[in-house]
């Protein structure tokens, strides 16, 4: 097993629970906070190895106390292109990140959210296996010629288009088939398909697809 990378983000702790569940069937690695992420740490009881970002929204006493542990921060401008997370990712890149899982991207401000989504198309990333953790639910971006997929019977998948049109996406062992098809960019058709088995699969010719899998049926 491939160890991961964890990156807390600034958006809010869903179900951290449930995300501590998670964690314990994880070989971890290195533990970045994306700027006030680093918040998220310690109700996960992760050790942070790096902070990376503007240092606008980390509370000045976390930094003090995260500083006296060595923990290593690398400060941006704040006027810069990218946001905080991006430049977590990044940085988790070069380092060589095997594999990667994104924290607390979604909640609070809607725009930062869609852009949290949509970091998981950056070019950088395309080679490293990325998944952005919302509780129980899991996405991540499926590129051609697609992929097998493990859920239980009942559980949830929805495959949104991001960029463009996804064309010849075929699904095998969900209720819903596709065969051959193109799922356009913007109408909602791929949403809330269902596991027959425990495994399934997806085929995509040309495109990306957000894919989103919900335990149960959602």
């Amino acid at each position: 097993m491939p160890q991961t990378t964890i990156i807390l983000a600034n958006g809010q702790l869903s179900d951290p629970d449930i995300i501590l569940r998670r964690l314990a069937d994880l070989d971890i690695g290195t533990v970045i906070a994306a700027d006030g992420g680093s918040v998220h740490a310690g109700a996960l009881g992760l050790t942070l190895d790096a902070v990376i970002g503007d240092m606008d929204s980390i509370p000045g006493s976390l930094r003090e106390t995260l500083e006296a542990q060595r923990v290593i921060f690398r400060q941006s401008p704040r006027h810069k292109d990218e946001t905080d997370l991006e430049l977590a990712l990044l940085h988790a890149i070069d380092q060589g990140a095997e594999s990667i899982v994104i924290l607390g991207a979604l909640g609070g401000r809607l725009d930062m959210s869609i852009a949290n989504i949509m970091l998981l198309s950056h070019p950088r990333l395309a080679g490293t296996p990325i998944e952005m953790w919302a509780g129980d639910q899991t996405a991540w971006l499926m590129r051609p010629p697609g992929q097998d997929l493990t859920g239980e019977p009942g559980d949830t998948l929805s495959l949104i288009p991001l960029g463009g049109d996804a064309q010849g996406v075929s699904t095998h062992r969900l209720a819903y088939p596709l065969i051959g098809e193109t799922l356009v960019f913007g109408p909602a058709r791929g949403v809330s398909n269902v596991f027959e088995e425990r495994t399934a699969r997806v085929d995509l010719r040309e495109g990306l697809l957000l894919a989103v899998h919900t335990p149960g049926r959602a």
